[in-house]
Protein backbone atom coordinates (compact mmCIF):
# COMPACT_ATOMS: atom_id res chain seq x y z
CA UNK A 1 0.00 0.00 0.00
CA UNK A 2 1.47 3.37 -0.95
CA UNK A 3 1.33 6.41 1.33
CA UNK A 4 -1.71 7.95 -0.35
CA UNK A 5 -3.73 4.73 -0.16
CA UNK A 6 -2.73 4.35 3.48
CA UNK A 7 -3.80 7.89 4.33
CA UNK A 8 -7.10 7.56 2.48
CA UNK A 9 -7.88 4.34 4.35
CA UNK A 10 -6.93 5.93 7.67
CA UNK A 11 -9.08 8.99 7.09
CA UNK A 12 -12.06 6.90 6.07
CA UNK A 13 -11.69 4.70 9.17
CA UNK A 14 -11.62 7.87 11.26
CA UNK A 15 -14.76 9.09 9.49
CA UNK A 16 -16.57 5.87 10.30
CA UNK A 17 -15.64 6.08 13.96
CA UNK A 18 -16.66 9.73 14.14
CA UNK A 19 -20.05 8.92 12.61
CA UNK A 20 -20.59 6.05 15.05
CA UNK A 21 -19.51 8.04 18.11
CA UNK A 22 -21.55 11.10 17.21
CA UNK A 23 -24.63 9.01 16.40
CA UNK A 24 -24.39 7.36 19.82
CA UNK A 25 -23.96 10.70 21.62
CA UNK A 26 -26.15 12.98 19.49
CA UNK A 27 -28.85 13.28 22.14
CA UNK A 28 -26.29 14.19 24.82
CA UNK A 29 -24.23 16.71 22.84
CA UNK A 30 -24.40 20.29 24.08
CA UNK A 31 -23.10 22.59 21.33
CA UNK A 32 -22.48 25.36 23.88
CA UNK A 33 -20.40 23.18 26.20
CA UNK A 34 -16.67 23.93 26.26
CA UNK A 35 -14.50 21.60 24.24
CA UNK A 36 -10.96 20.71 25.24
CA UNK A 37 -9.71 23.47 22.97
CA UNK A 38 -9.41 26.89 24.59
CA UNK A 39 -12.14 29.32 23.47
CA UNK A 40 -13.91 26.70 21.34
CA UNK A 41 -17.20 25.05 22.23
CA UNK A 42 -18.31 21.62 21.08
CA UNK A 43 -20.22 23.44 18.34
CA UNK A 44 -17.05 25.16 17.15
CA UNK A 45 -15.20 21.84 16.86
CA UNK A 46 -18.02 20.10 15.00
CA UNK A 47 -18.43 23.02 12.60
CA UNK A 48 -14.68 23.07 12.00
CA UNK A 49 -14.67 19.36 11.16
CA UNK A 50 -17.42 19.89 8.59
CA UNK A 51 -15.90 22.98 6.97
CA UNK A 52 -12.47 21.30 6.95
CA UNK A 53 -13.94 18.49 4.87
CA UNK A 54 -15.61 20.94 2.49
CA UNK A 55 -12.37 22.89 2.10
CA UNK A 56 -10.70 19.74 0.78
CA UNK A 57 -13.62 19.07 -1.55
CA UNK A 58 -13.05 22.57 -2.90
CA UNK A 59 -9.42 21.81 -3.73
CA UNK A 60 -10.27 18.50 -5.40
CA UNK A 61 -13.14 19.85 -7.49
CA UNK A 62 -12.72 23.59 -8.02
CA UNK A 63 -11.07 25.16 -11.02
CA UNK A 64 -7.65 26.48 -10.09
CA UNK A 65 -6.45 29.95 -10.88
CA UNK A 66 -3.94 30.81 -13.52
CA UNK A 67 -1.26 29.07 -11.48
CA UNK A 68 -3.41 25.98 -10.89
CA UNK A 69 -3.57 26.62 -7.14
CA UNK A 70 -6.89 26.52 -5.27
CA UNK A 71 -7.40 28.56 -2.11
CA UNK A 72 -8.60 25.93 0.34
CA UNK A 73 -10.67 28.32 2.47
CA UNK A 74 -12.33 31.20 0.65
CA UNK A 75 -10.95 34.31 2.29
CA UNK A 76 -8.03 32.46 3.86
CA UNK A 77 -7.71 32.27 7.64
CA UNK A 78 -10.32 34.98 8.15
CA UNK A 79 -12.83 33.17 5.98
CA UNK A 80 -12.20 29.93 7.84
CA UNK A 81 -12.86 31.58 11.19
CA UNK A 82 -16.00 33.33 9.94
CA UNK A 83 -17.46 30.06 8.70
CA UNK A 84 -16.82 28.39 12.06
CA UNK A 85 -18.37 31.27 14.00
CA UNK A 86 -21.38 31.32 11.69
CA UNK A 87 -22.17 27.64 12.29
CA UNK A 88 -21.13 26.83 15.84
CA UNK A 89 -24.42 27.60 17.60
CA UNK A 90 -26.72 25.34 15.57
CA UNK A 91 -28.69 22.51 17.22
CA UNK A 92 -26.71 19.34 17.93
CA UNK A 93 -28.64 17.36 15.33
CA UNK A 94 -27.75 19.88 12.60
CA UNK A 95 -24.10 19.90 13.64
CA UNK A 96 -23.85 16.11 13.58
CA UNK A 97 -25.62 15.91 10.22
CA UNK A 98 -23.19 18.50 8.84
CA UNK A 99 -20.17 16.46 9.97
CA UNK A 100 -21.60 13.23 8.53
CA UNK A 101 -22.65 14.72 5.18
CA UNK A 102 -19.46 16.71 4.67
CA UNK A 103 -17.36 13.59 5.32
CA UNK A 104 -19.41 11.76 2.68
CA UNK A 105 -18.85 14.61 0.21
CA UNK A 106 -15.11 14.43 0.80
CA UNK A 107 -14.96 10.67 0.31
CA UNK A 108 -16.90 11.08 -2.94
CA UNK A 109 -14.49 13.82 -4.07
CA UNK A 110 -11.40 11.71 -3.53
CA UNK A 111 -12.85 8.56 -5.08
CA UNK A 112 -11.27 7.72 -8.48
CA UNK A 113 -10.69 9.34 -10.83
CA UNK A 114 -8.89 12.12 -8.93
CA UNK A 115 -6.32 14.64 -10.12
CA UNK A 116 -3.85 14.44 -7.26
CA UNK A 117 -1.61 16.98 -8.99
CA UNK A 118 -3.87 19.79 -7.84
CA UNK A 119 -2.40 22.21 -5.33
CA UNK A 120 -3.89 23.80 -2.23
CA UNK A 121 -3.11 27.21 -0.81
CA UNK A 122 -3.31 26.90 2.97
CA UNK A 123 -4.28 29.58 5.48
CA UNK A 124 -0.56 29.99 6.23
CA UNK A 125 -0.09 30.87 2.53
CA UNK A 126 1.99 27.74 1.97
CA UNK A 127 1.12 25.61 -1.05
CA UNK A 128 0.67 21.86 -0.69
CA UNK A 129 -0.03 19.01 -3.05
CA UNK A 130 -3.55 17.59 -2.96
CA UNK A 131 -1.85 14.30 -2.07
CA UNK A 132 -1.18 15.77 1.39
CA UNK A 133 -4.85 16.32 2.15
CA UNK A 134 -5.92 12.78 3.20
CA UNK A 135 -3.19 12.60 5.87
CA UNK A 136 -4.19 16.03 7.13
CA UNK A 137 -7.85 15.00 7.26
CA UNK A 138 -6.98 11.82 9.14
CA UNK A 139 -5.20 13.88 11.79
CA UNK A 140 -8.00 16.44 12.04
CA UNK A 141 -10.65 13.81 12.71
CA UNK A 142 -8.63 11.72 15.18
CA UNK A 143 -7.47 14.71 17.23
CA UNK A 144 -10.74 16.62 17.25
CA UNK A 145 -12.71 13.56 18.34
CA UNK A 146 -10.61 13.75 21.50
CA UNK A 147 -11.26 17.50 21.76
CA UNK A 148 -15.02 16.91 21.75
CA UNK A 149 -14.92 15.02 25.04
CA UNK A 150 -17.25 12.30 23.76
CA UNK A 151 -15.37 9.35 25.20
CA UNK A 152 -12.52 9.09 22.68
CA UNK A 153 -9.07 9.49 24.26
CA UNK A 154 -5.51 9.46 22.89
CA UNK A 155 -5.18 5.85 24.05
CA UNK A 156 -7.90 5.01 21.50
CA UNK A 157 -5.93 6.33 18.53
CA UNK A 158 -5.00 3.61 16.02
CA UNK A 159 -1.42 2.34 16.31
CA UNK A 160 -0.59 3.24 12.70
CA UNK A 161 -1.84 6.79 13.24
CA UNK A 162 0.30 7.18 16.37
CA UNK A 163 3.39 5.78 14.68
CA UNK A 164 3.10 8.01 11.60
CA UNK A 165 2.20 11.16 13.48
CA UNK A 166 4.96 10.70 16.06
CA UNK A 167 7.48 10.60 13.26
CA UNK A 168 6.17 13.87 11.83
CA UNK A 169 5.65 15.66 15.12
CA UNK A 170 9.09 14.73 16.43
CA UNK A 171 10.59 16.22 13.26
CA UNK A 172 8.61 19.40 13.88
CA UNK A 173 9.81 19.46 17.48
CA UNK A 174 13.41 19.11 16.41
CA UNK A 175 13.02 21.82 13.79
CA UNK A 176 12.09 24.28 16.54
CA UNK A 177 15.12 23.51 18.71
CA UNK A 178 18.53 25.16 18.48
CA UNK A 179 21.21 23.19 16.70
CA UNK A 180 22.61 20.48 18.92
CA UNK A 181 19.59 20.45 21.25
CA UNK A 182 17.28 18.24 19.22
CA UNK A 183 15.52 15.17 20.56
CA UNK A 184 12.53 14.92 22.87
CA UNK A 185 13.03 15.35 26.63
CA UNK A 186 13.55 12.11 28.58
CA UNK A 187 10.19 12.55 30.33
CA UNK A 188 8.44 12.61 26.96
CA UNK A 189 10.33 9.57 25.72
CA UNK A 190 9.33 7.71 28.90
CA UNK A 191 5.63 8.24 28.17
CA UNK A 192 3.72 5.69 26.13
CA UNK A 193 3.54 6.61 22.41
CA UNK A 194 -0.07 7.83 22.42
CA UNK A 195 0.52 10.05 25.47
CA UNK A 196 3.73 11.38 23.92
CA UNK A 197 1.85 12.25 20.74
CA UNK A 198 -1.00 13.86 22.67
CA UNK A 199 1.58 16.00 24.50
CA UNK A 200 3.16 17.05 21.21
CA UNK A 201 -0.31 17.97 19.95
CA UNK A 202 -0.85 20.05 23.08
CA UNK A 203 -3.72 17.87 24.30
CA UNK A 204 -2.24 16.55 27.57
CA UNK A 205 0.35 17.63 30.11
CA UNK A 206 3.26 15.40 31.05
CA UNK A 207 4.76 15.76 34.55
CA UNK A 208 7.81 17.98 34.64
CA UNK A 209 7.44 19.23 31.06
CA UNK A 210 6.30 22.54 29.64
CA UNK A 211 3.40 22.26 27.19
CA UNK A 212 4.38 21.44 23.63
CA UNK A 213 1.26 22.40 21.67
CA UNK A 214 2.63 22.06 18.14
CA UNK A 215 -0.74 21.21 16.56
Amino acid sequence: MDDLARDLAGAERAHRRAVEVLADRADDLDPAAPSRLPRWTVGHVLTHLARNADSMVRVLRADGGADGIVERYVGGAGGRERDIEAGHDRPASALVTDVVESAARLEAAWSPPVDWNRRSRETSDTVLSARDLPAMRWREVEVHLVDLGVGVEPADWPADFVRLQLREMEMRWNARRPMGLTGLPPAALAADPAARLAWLFGRVDLPGLAPAGIF
